[in-house]
């Protein structure tokens, strides 16, 4: 088989020494070809990857999943600039006029990358909550003008529904606003409604102090005060999370499926904050909190959603709502909550589009801090934030102690409006007209591990940049001599409405192979964006074009299918097929390259690049990758390994995750970049244990077997033997 003559087992080196390899023997066009700082690049990425909303601010206005870090994207980027007057990762700009695109776009770390270095990027995505976010944060809205419409949009909500969100001082008698209410969850127990909570210990304080609940009566105790039971309101017994309920034994806990999800769930804690900032305080709900709450439910049968626009449709992730008996979203909000959405939903209209799309995506953005699948993590006074949001793991989560938030809390307090609007918008604006980066000190940084922002690291500004530009309705829009304007598209990237060579360069991040189904958890936003801005995108979202659509059980032939496509039209719009434009045209719209020479018109062989980064234990996902770049003639130009996740994020820690991508640079077809001589790959298999070295391998052989062009089923039994 051809597969014996590539893979030879007479060969003794091990595959990790593919890294001595040159993938080119050919001058580099770009200086990716030849060069990337991958020691520079990591270390960057394991201070962001910690916190990269306080590196990128202005890309993380909505919630959206698995964001590369920024500065590796501007590390790529800058690889393919030419002038080397401004090749280094804090020089401004570079990329003046070109043309990035990304086909498959999710959170939008290229075009913010790309936009600010000058280029015209153009930007695609199946789902609407990516278009949205790319167009809110890349238009450019003046920040007292977004100020003016907040303050405004706030006083009126507040106006109508603070009542709703008010509770009595225990000491002091006044009314105030709250801060959030706690709930238990009710549960059958051997036939016996039960409350269930996580912990009866609500706070932890700096000196010792305990505040909890009595298992008795549910009501706050403090420390060692005396406390005499009263009957509790409901008069069911209340349960640690594990504890044992009838005779002594263990007993299974189930959810009573009979009522809906947010009616499960008991008041036991109001949450309000002491005059000046002071402490939190904690009370057990009295008369005034319960009739607060009864008049929101009666309020709730009066709002106007039409149950059928929220049904759960079914996903490898929403069905976790059907198990717990949950096939409608506004089931997973308290009346309270709903009243919130309401009062949004009917003020929105009276602002500019510009104002408004960035209004309801705060608002959207809000509902994950929001609902009532939002956890209780506030026990430890010295931990901040009480609120655990609906999607703190990439799943849905249904807490036995659930927290109501309040929205509207006058303070910029965890989750609220208030805080939401500074920390996402306000930093996002102000980072925006100023971007910067971490300057990394030339020795002697502590690991991030130990020291979270080392002394010797500072934040330098890019001078001349920019996080923003103007959109175009049609590509045809961009002229040569533009620079930061973009085009945004809804819909599959297996059909761009591009002219063939259009674009210069395409960088992007392709799904992962077995996703986390990013689009069916961000069904929990769409629904509500729906209403929010119901006229500016397409919402009839179609997941079967979706190269890891959830209804298709052959993951893998699917993904290699879609991504085929994807990569077949990045081939296309690249031009890098040999040929002059498809009009016979020169490239010669008169652009000059970035180093100021012309592009000379009728493109090579290779003169494009697409450049993505990927990684998966799974031996499935790079045959379907490989695969997916043969079928087009995509031959591998060089490879990289960056760090890309942080081990103390909760979605990888104590899991056999990989830390690293691998950064593929490619380009089309046999030319003066890719002349296809690479030495033959070992059969030694891929190391699993070192995951910056699993990654390098893994790119060395995709470059190999892409080469090799070898029959598909050869090429899935390649990685077969290569990953055990």
């Amino acid at each position: 088989m051809e597969i014996d003559r590539v893979l030879s087992a007479n060969l003794s080196a091990p595959i990790s020494q593919l890294s001595n390899y040159p993938i080119t023997q050919s001058p580099p066009m770009y200086p990716i070809d030849a060069h990337f700082d991958e020691t520079f690049a990591s270390q960057m990425a394991k201070l962001e990857a910690y916190n990269k909303h306080y590196y990128r601010p202005n890309s993380y206005l909505h919630k959206w999943w698995a964001r590369r870090c920024g500065s590796t994207f501007r590390l790529i980027l800058k690889g393919l600039v030419t002038d080397t007057a401004v090749q280094d990762y804090y020089a401004p700009g570079g990329l003046e006029g070109r043309v990035i695109l990304d086909p498959m776009m999710g959170g939008g770390t290229t075009l913010h990358e790309a936009i600010r270095l000058g280029a015209n990027v153009l930007g695609a995505d199946l789902d609407p909550i990516p278009v949205l976010q790319a167009r809110a944060t890349l238009t450019d809205v003046s920040l007292a003008e977004l100020e003016e419409a907040f303050a405004q949009f706030y006083g009126t909500m507040q106006a109508k529904l603070a009542p709703f969100f008010l509770t009595t001082h225990p000491e002091t008698g006044q009314r105030t606003p709250l801060r959030f209410v706690i709930y238990g969850a009710r549960r059958w127990a051997n036939g016996t409604a039960v409350i269930v909570v996580d912990s009866l210990t609500l706070r932890i304080g700096n000196d010792g102090s305990v505040i909890r609940l009595c298992p008795e009566c549910q009501a706050v105790m403090r420390g060692d005060e005396p406390h005499h039971c009263q009957p509790a309101a409901d008069g069911l017994p209340l349960l640690e999370k594990g504890n044992t309920w009838g005779r002594g034994r263990r007993s299974p806990v189930s959810d009573d499926l009979t009522i809906p999800y947010w009616r499960r769930y008991v008041p036991l804690v109001v949450v309000g904050q002491n005059g000046g900032g002071g402490d939190l305080f904690f009370k057990t709900p009295d008369a005034a909190d319960r009739e607060t709450l009864a008049a929101a439910d009666r309020q709730r049968e009066g709002l106007a959603f039409t149950r059928p626009d929220f049904t759960v449709e079914p996903g490898r992730k929403s069905r976790q709502l059907a198990a717990h008996g949950v096939n409608n979203y506004l089931d997973l909000f308290s009346s309270r909550q709903l009243l919130y959405l309401a009062q949004a939903i009917r003020l929105l209209p009276d602002f500019v589009p510009a104002v408004r799309l960035n209004l309801a995506l705060l608002v959207s953005t809000s509902l994950e801090f929001n609902s009532m699948l939002c956890g209780y993590k506030g026990k430890n006074q010295r931990r901040p934030g009480a609120v655990r949001h609906t999607f703190s793991h990439h799943a849905y989560s249904f807490p036995h102690t659930a927290v109501e938030n309040n929205p509207l809390y006058p303070d910029k307090a965890s989750g609220t409006l208030q805080r939401l609007f500074h920390t996402r918008l306000v930093n996002g604006r102000v980072w925006a007209q100023s971007p910067r980066e971490r300057q990394m000190a030339p020795s002697g940084r502590q690991p991030i591990g130990t020291e979270r922002r080392p002394q010797q690291d500072s934040f330098v500004e890019i001078s001349g940049e920019r996080d923003a530009g103007t959109e175009v309705a049609e590509f045809d829009q961009i002229r040569p001599d533009d620079r930061r304007k973009f085009w945004l598209r809804q819909g599959s990237s297996a059909r761009l409405d591009l002219p063939d060579g259009s674009v210069d360069f395409v960088v992007t991040d392709p799904p992962y192979f077995d996703s986390i189904q990013y689009s069916d958890l961000a069904a929990f936003f769409r629904v509500w964006l729906r209403q929010l801005l119901p006229d500016t995108v397409d919402w009839a979202y179609d997941a079967q074009l979706s190269a890891v659509d959830p209804h298709r059980l052959d993951r893998e032939s699917r993904y290699t299918e879609i991504l085929s496509q994807i990569f077949g039209e990045c081939a296309r719009v690249l031009g890098a097929d040999g040929r002059q434009d498809g009009d016979g045209r020169q490239d010669g719209d008169g652009r000059q390259d970035g180093d100021g020479r012309q592009d000379g018109g009728g493109r090579q062989d290779g003169g494009g690049r697409l450049i993505f980064t990927f990684h998966h234990w799974n031996p499935k996902a790079w045959a379907a990758l490989t695969i997916a770049l043969q079928r087009v003639n995509f031959r591998l130009v060089n490879r990289y390994v960056v760090y890309s996740e942080s081990h103390l994020n909760v979605h990888v820690a104590g899991m056999k995750a990989l830390l690293h991508d691998v950064v593929l640079v490619l380009a089309v077809g046999e030319g003066p970049s890719v002349d296809g001589r690479y030495g033959r790959p070992p059969v030694t298999p891929i190391t699993t244990t070192d995951s910056e070295q699993f990654c390098r391998d893994c790119g060395a052989l995709l470059g190999h077997l892409l080469a090799a062009n070898l029959p598909e089923t050869e090429v899935q039994a390649a990685w077969q033997q290569a990953i055990k």
